[in-house]
């Protein structure tokens, strides 16, 4: 075997999304092989010791190429593991996403399509994008509190299963009264924005959706400029104010005096209370003050 192969970790998480992530494995080492890639192959199975950031340590500076096939939470602790190597020269990620919404794969136009995706991942361009960081967290396309923030992750994985993105509609429904009756008082300040008062959802973004749903309608939304995109709802004083908000959010627009939009590359979140953060999908921790800032083209992805 020559010793100038590449070497490529792939890793396959089969429990995100449909679960069929493990049927692509043959596949995926095959074409890496034949494109000229020695293909490492391991299963990521939480709870042991083969986890994403484990696995990548492990091969910290042995590969070229990581490979992940699951959905937008294992792509965050694919993406994690990698901003914290302490190498000059990170492997490139290459992502098959087999997730329920995969959100972040459809911002940077990675088919949902498995075969596609493979021949993206093997001879697609390297693309250069930025990366969010909340406290010691790090995020791909979103943190956000609020409304309707846990049920990325409060979704049962079953329904998430059967159901794909209408599992997310499911549990939206029947948490609909305890979440329109949601507020926190909060003060936000960062690039050119300052403001306080009580907020029923707010999200930094870097994507063009969030659960499924487009947010910033026709808004210059890019994923490699060091900033993202924020958004803030103030909690509706009647019925006639989240109507305003419901419709302004359905035509992607935030012209409305409870919407804030903007970009910052900085923000600070200051709350009087314990907040719960969801980032990239999953359970983001509890906290009174939360910084988040923007680091610009951190990691590359191969699209």
């Amino acid at each position: 075997m020559s010793e100038d192969l590449r070497r490529a970790l792939i890793l396959i998480n089969r429990s995100a999304g449909t679960g069929h992530a493990q049927d692509d494995t043959l596949d995926i080492i095959s074409r890496f092989a034949s494109n000229g890639y020695e293909p490492v192959v391991y299963p990521i199975i939480p709870g042991t010791e083969l986890t994403s950031e484990n696995i990548i340590d492990r091969y910290r500076d042995k590969v070229d190429v990581i490979l992940c096939s699951g959905g937008d939470g294992t792509l965050n602790h694919v993406m994690s593991a990698v901003m914290d190597l302490d190498t000059d020269k990170k492997p490139v990620l290459a992502y098959i996403p087999t997730g329920s919404t995969n959100d972040f794969a459809k911002g940077l136009n990675i088919p949902e399509g498995r075969e596609r995706a493979l021949m993206r991942a093997v001879d697609g361009r390297d693309f250069a994008y930025d990366v969010g960081q909340m406290g010691e967290r790090y995020f791909n396309y979103v943190a956000a509190f609020g409304a309707f923030s846990e049920i990325s992750y409060a979704t049962d994985q079953d329904l998430k299963n059967v159901f794909g993105y209408a599992a997310y509609v499911i549990s939206a429904i029947m948490k609909l009264p305890r979440n329109i009756g949601y507020s926190c008082h909060m003060r936000i300040e960062g690039d050119g924005i300052s403001e306080e008062g009580e907020y029923i959802f707010g999200a930094v973004c870097n994507s063009f959706s969030v659960g499924g749903m487009k947010l910033f309608g026709n808004a210059d939304v890019k994923l490699d400029d060091g900033r993202m995109e924020l958004l803030l709802i103030r909690s509706p004083k009647n019925i006639g104010e989240l109507n305003g908000i419901l419709s302004a959010l359905a035509i992607g627009g935030s012209d409305n005096p409870n919407i804030t939009f903007s970009q910052v590359s900085r923000v600070e979140f200051r709350s009087t209370e314990e907040i719960s953060w969801t980032v990239d999908g999953e359970y983001g921790g509890r906290q009174k003050d939360t910084l988040i800032e923007v680091h610009n083209k951190a990691v590359k992805i191969r699209i």
